[in-house]
């Protein structure tokens, strides 16, 4: 395929893996969509780095399981202003 996808792949991996960032973190630095994160990381990364490929996943499921935490921090936020 294009040699410039793989790189972005393995960047954004690098990225995620290093600073525990989240996808949409990523896809905003990166100036791309989180689609494109998401297939990047989870598809291509597994095929051009499959070690980085696992570093990865262990952020992905670090966040997916703290998710629903940053989500009530932010309802608490929103409303927190509001009543102000």
């Amino acid at each position: 395929m294009y040699s410039y996808i793989d790189e972005r792949a393995e960047r954004i991996g690098s990225y995620i893996a290093e600073s525990g960032q989240t996808v949409r973190n990523a896809a905003k630095l990166f100036a791309v969509s989180k689609s494109t994160v998401h297939k990047d990381i989870t598809h291509r990364l597994r095929h051009i780095n499959p070690a980085l490929y696992a570093r990865v996943q262990a952020v992905l499921d670090k966040n997916k399981a703290e998710r629903h935490i940053r989500g009530g921090e932010a309802t608490h936020r929103k409303y927190k202003s509001a009543a102000l």
